[in-house]
C-alpha cells in the first residue's frame, strides 16, 4: 500500500501547525518548510478544515492551527481525511465483478483484515506522538527564525 502525497503533506501540516501550537501558521511558510506549492497546500487544507482538524484564523495575524490538541488527533484520523481510496486491489470495488473467484476468494478477505491492522497502527499514533522533538523540529522547519526577538525592559 503507498498513501498519496496529499496524505504526506496532510501529516506534514499538522506538525508543522503541533510544533507551532502558540500562534497560527502562515500557508506560505508551511508550503516554503516543504518546498511544495502553496495551490496544492491550500488544496489540502480545504481537507483538513472539513475534517476538523485544522481550523482558519481571518486577519492580517492569521493562519491556520490544529482545530484541537495534538494529542487528540490520530494518524489514522488524518489519513483517512486525506485518502480518497483505500482499494487495495480491484476486487474491493465493489462495481467491479470480473473476477470469478470474488464471492470466494480468500485473497479479499486477508487484505480487508491488513488494511483494519494497518489502520489500527496510525490509530495508535497521534500527531503529538509524531512531533515529540518540538524544539529540534522548530529548527529544521526554521520557525521563528524571522521574527524579532522581544527586548526585555531597558
Amino acid at each position: 500500500m503507498r498513501l498519496t502525497q496529499q496524505t504526506n503533506y496532510a501529516v506534514r501540516a499538522l506538525m508543522y501547525c503541533a510544533v507551532n501550537p502558540d500562534k497560527p501558521s502562515k500557508v506560505a511558510d508551511i508550503a516554503a518548510s516543504f518546498e511544495m506549492s502553496e495551490t496544492h497546500l491550500f488544496k489540502i487544507m480545504k481537507v483538513l478544515v472539513d475534517s476538523n482538524l485544522i481550523k482558519t484564523i481571518r486577519g492580517r495575524n492569521g493562519g491556520v492551527m490544529l482545530a484541537r490538541p495534538a494529542e487528540q488527533i490520530s494518524v489514522g484520523e488524518v489519513v483517512r481525511a486525506a485518502e480518497e481510496s483505500f482499494l487495495l486491489a480491484e476486487c474491493f470495488d465493489s462495481g467491479r465483478k470480473d473476477c470469478p473467484l470474488i464471492m470466494s476468494c480468500g485473497f479479499n478477505g486477508l487484505l480487508h483484515e491488513a488494511l483494519e491492522a494497518f489502520m489500527e497502527v496510525l490509530d495508535g499514533k497521534s500527531i503529538a506522538d509524531l512531533s515529540e522533538d518540538r524544539y529540534g523540529m522548530r529548527d529544521l522547519l526554521k520557525i521563528g527564525m524571522n521574527e524579532t526577538p522581544i527586548a526585555a525592559n531597558a
